[in-house]
């Protein structure tokens, strides 16, 4: 019976390709006659039971670390986000709000419900704006595959694997000694001739022809393993250092201006370099009077005048992608004492230093300042204006909103830093001939700082403004702020008005844990196979601690939108899991084996009670080349530190005011459920950098999410040098944790005027603004209703000898059947996303693939090319000129070439995006940043590589 086994877990291995074979060595099959326990058996993601065979019921895609190599990308989300299962979510590629982490998003389901394992370990949280992992800390360098997990895998990891599991499986047998060098650099031919054009509309500049070498880095590693004592013990260890430089939107011409909602022309601020007004005669309260003011600027010659089209071209100083400098080092080692003992050890430290420069600081319309008419600061003429315009008189005051843009000052800047640690100290052996343990302990901290600088310090402007009783000739340093004299400001006195606000942080995760995994004596009647099994325990603390300064607690800083409040919140959870490996026949007629998994945990969680996760999935080996498969898995996420317990504060939206403008998109009566007057229709103001206020925070009392998944998938090698896998995956996810998008609000209040909308919208008083003043939508955290994505993944392989070289063909695509939300069941209505492009949906295409072809004849070159390919996004209803019928299907050619100098050295260049491809462009209220999707479809035109590798 054991050398039956042996054969058949042998055979099983061998019928799904090239990926299961390297689980087995030389001198697995020289053992074949010995006894069973000799066969290689590997943990893959999502069962902690170990197996013969990389195919398990689960879906599970796996990238080599050739494959990694050959992408040309140094940082790793880069890389995962060409797969077609991850949607962009915090890259280098933004700038405003920026966390300065690389997070994932497995099927856009929001980088919380992914989560992120090291060889099968959670990875901790990123940071101070983040909950979720930041994969910076892993060393591209030294990863041995990814797998990522498609579906639920709460049962076998716990919370947080609603969407799926990333897993990075480390290097830890490397030998020898490398080096890797590399630089890349970006190019592209600057010829947009659409937004040139809005460009000369307003005189704006812009570059033409090509851009040179820009957006250059540079990269190195180095890797040391070996064994030592005999064989006994093994050690790698690995430093690695990237720079980063700097790009700013100016640098290419379809990013050089800022688009108005429309995408019809180059907007921008009404906080300009020549400052607008609102101006008006104080109410009896001394509030602006919305029922009689102007919109005023300064004429040049001492008076004012009607601003018509003053704004800034805010869009040229801002990071299209941030500058970055980072430093890893660590270490895996482990150490056979005996079958019994085998302590590991895993320690990886990461220093990442990066700047989120975005356009200079403002007086943004924040307050209303009450001036005297006889101030210093006014001109004769400005004076005689107030007389002619409000009957204005010595003695009195004007009462003014300002919007001044502070170039004499310059940018400001979000200096962002991260120091993470994570140490896993553990031990692993056999207890029997049968059975296996590991236990571990893990402790993951990441210290992180945000130093705000160059902003606007509010209270400073009241004061270097004399207004609202301040009085900047008694104040100390204070320089009066010349905003009414045309050019009058010197750079002198807009740095007495700018501040810095400083916000730290510490994120730490201690974990204890262990299983022990194995098979029993004995088997189900109809099998040969014994029965598999997993009982593990753990034990894990999640504490996040952010202090913020007092300018960043009470929001003094005017371009931060809002507060930045302090955070404490810590939880934990003790958990127990098990899966048992049922295998149910063998060599049967339609069936070479059957195998069921079951698989249970309990989780208690501090915060919110027990919730039970669990799966069943089936494995069905039809014949030696055809497998179905299929699993049922309940996941599970509890709330974590930042949803429950952030302080509720203000901040900006990027959206539409759908009653705003002179022509609003919403009737009279709609509006004024949303709080706008009958005098107001018509009359409210459009942000015209598309920003709004909001209140957001965190809920103590929400409940955890609760997700289905199913699966039902095919695999197959139908003939030699071809395989393939077909999987459908449905999740559907109920009392969903977030915030419904700020439009969806004020739009859903205008149609339905239920007020468990309109409560949340809060207009200004007078101008029914959301933007100016304390006009606001309000959406904290809370249980949502649905969320329900389905789809089809497809991997296929091909190879083929032709003319004397092996051509390879690997194709991975994505066909999305629904994405919808459902956030409040019965009131709002529920929306698919598919296809769909608005302000509610990213632009998810039905389908996306990815398909490389490699030629290699095995001498010293090897060539690679690859399409990557975006379906399109061709629902949307808005009248965005841009968008208008969507965005059309997106191609992307890369080249690579691969060559072996030496046996001691190889070279790696490529080209990605050879076309000089520009991203498509969208109007300014469904941009990610540069009037792009940035870091999803290519975002700076082509993108030059080399690596140079020295291996010892």
């Amino acid at each position: 019976m054991l050398n039956n086994q042996v054969s058949k877990a042998v055979r099983l291995a061998l019928a799904f390709g090239a990926a299961s074979t390297a689980a087995f060595s030389a001198s697995t099959f020289a053992a074949e006659e010995e006894s069973a326990e000799k066969v290689e058996r590997i943990e893959v993601t999502g069962s902690r039971i170990k197996r013969t065979d990389m195919e398990t019921a689960s879906p599970v895609q796996i990238t080599t670390a050739e494959e990694i190599a050959v992408s040309g990308f140094t940082r790793v989300e880069d890389m995962l986000n060409s797969l077609p299962q991850l949607e962009a979510s915090s890259t280098a590629f933004q700038s405003n709000g920026a966390t300065g982490t690389a997070t994932l998003d497995l099927r856009g389901m929001g980088s919380q419900r992914t989560l992120v394992l090291i060889n099968g370990r959670r990875a901790q949280a990123g940071g101070i704006y983040t909950q979720s992992a930041d994969v910076n800390q892993i060393p591209a360098s030294l990863i041995q595959r990814v797998e990522v997990l498609t579906g639920g895998g709460s049962s076998t990891y716990g919370a947080d694997a609603v969407a799926g599991v990333v897993n990075f499986v480390m290097n830890d047998k490397f030998e020898g000694f490398a080096v890797d060098v590399g630089a890349t650099a970006y190019q592209h031919d600057n010829d947009n001739d659409y937004i040139q054009g809005l460009m000369d509309d307003q005189d704006f500049d812009y570059p033409t022809g090509s851009s040179g070498l820009d957006g250059s880095s540079f990269d190195f590693s180095a890797t040391l393993g070996g064994s030592f004592d005999g064989g006994k013990g093994h050690a790698v260890g690995y430093i690695t250092y990237n720079k980063q430089n700097e790009l700013r939107q100016g640098a290419r011409d379809y990013s050089s201006c800022a688009l108005n909602a429309a995408g019809t022309s180059c907007g921008g601020s009404g906080n300009a370099v020549v400052p607008n007004f609102y101006v008006s005669s104080p109410t009896d309260d001394g509030a602006f009077d919305w029922s009689d003011y102007d919109y005023w600027t300064l004429d040049g010659t001492g008076g004012f005048e009607n601003s018509v089209g003053n704004l800034y071209n805010y869009a040229p100083i801002n990071h299209f992608m941030r500058p970055d400098e980072r430093h890893t080092f660590g270490l895996f080692a482990d150490y056979e004492i005996n079958d019994n003992f085998h302590p590991y050890v895993e320690a990886m430290f990461m220093r990442d230093r990066t700047t989120a420069q975005i356009a200079e600081s403002g007086t943004f319309f924040n307050e209303n300042y009450n001036i005297d008419y006889d101030s210093p600061l006014l001109s004769d003429q400005q004076r005689q204006d107030l007389t002619d315009r409000f009957g204005l008189t010595s003695g009195d005051q004007f009462a003014t909103y300002i919007g001044k843009r502070n170039v004499e000052g310059g940018p400001r800047a979000d200096q962002l830093e991260h120091n993470s640690f994570r140490l896993v100290l553990g031990t692993e052996g056999e207890i029997n001939d049968m059975w296996s343990y590991d236990a571990f302990v893990q402790y993951g901290s990441t210290s992180s700082s945000s130093a705000y600088i160059n902003d606007f310090f509010g209270p400073r402007i009241a004061t270097a403004l004399s207004a609202n009783g301040e009085d900047c000739a008694t104040s100390d340093g204070c320089i009066p702020y010349e905003v009414f004299e045309f050019e009058g400001i010197t750079s002198e006195a807009a740095g007495s008005l700018t501040g810095t606000a400083i916000l730290n942080g510490v994120t730490e995760q201690f974990i204890v844990g262990g299983y022990v995994t194995g098979e029993f004596d004995f088997g189900l009647p109809s099998s040969d196979y014994p029965i598999a099994a997993v009982f593990g325990t753990e034990y894990r603390e999640e504490t996040f601690s952010r202090t913020a300064d007092e300018v960043y607690a009470q929001g003094l800083l005017l371009g931060q939108g809002g507060t930045t409040k302090s955070l404490n919140g810590e939880y934990d959870l003790t958990e127990f899991y098990t899966e048992v490996s049922l295998p149910i026949l063998e060599d049967a007629p339609f069936a070479k084996s059957i195998a069921v998994d079951l698989g249970y945990r309990w989780s208690d969680y501090s915060t919110s009670g027990a919730e039970p996760t669990y799966k069943l999935a089936l494995d069905w080996n039809v014949t030696d080349d055809w497998k179905v498969r299929t699993s049922y898995n309940r996941a599970v996420r509890a709330a974590n530190n930042g949803e429950l317990f952030a302080n509720q504060s203000t901040g900006l939206w990027g959206g539409t005011d759908p009653c705003a403008t002179d022509s609003p998109s919403l009737s009279a009566a709609q509006c004024a459920n949303t709080g706008v007057s009958a005098s107001q229709y018509g009359n409210v103001s459009a942000s015209p950098a598309s920003q709004y206020n909001g209140f957001f925070g965190g809920n103590p009392d929400l409940d955890p999410e609760i997700a289905d998944t199913i699966t039902f998938g095919i695999v197959a090698n139908p003939f030699e040098g071809f395989n393939f896998s077909v999987d459908y995956w449905d999740i559907e996810l109920e009392d969903a944790i977030g915030n419904i998008n700020p439009e969806e609000i004020v739009t859903n209040c205008a149609l339905t005027g239920d007020a468990v909308f309109c409560d949340n919208v809060q207009r200004t008083s007078g101008s029914g603004s959301l933007w100016i003043g304390d006009g606001q939508v309000v959406a904290t955290n809370v249980n949502l209703g649905k969320l329900h994505w389905e789809g089809v993944d497809l991997s296929a392989n091909y190879d083929v000898e032709i003319a004397g070289g092996m051509l390879k063909a690997n194709l991975i695509g994505t066909y999305m059947l629904s994405k919808e939300y459902d956030n409040i069941p019965g009131v709002s209505e529920a929306y698919d996303c598919v296809g769909t492009l608005d302000n509610s949906c990213f632009a998810q295409p039905e389908w996306r693939h990815v398909l490389t072809l490699s030629y290699d004849m095995d001498t010293f070159w090897r060539a690679t090319a690859k399409w990557r390919y975006f379906g399109e996004v061709s629902d949307y209803s808005g009248d965005d000129t841009l968008a208008q019928g969507g965005i059309s299907s997106q191609s992307y050619l890369d080249l690579k070439g691969s060559f072996t100098i030496n046996e001691y050295t190889s070279l790696l260049v490529g080209v990605n995006n050879v076309l000089d491809k520009e991203p498509p462009l969208l109007g300014g209220s469904l941009s990610t940043n540069a009037n792009a999707i940035a870091g999803y479809y290519d975002t700076l035109g082509r993108y030059f590589h080399t690596t140079i590798s020295f291996k010892f």
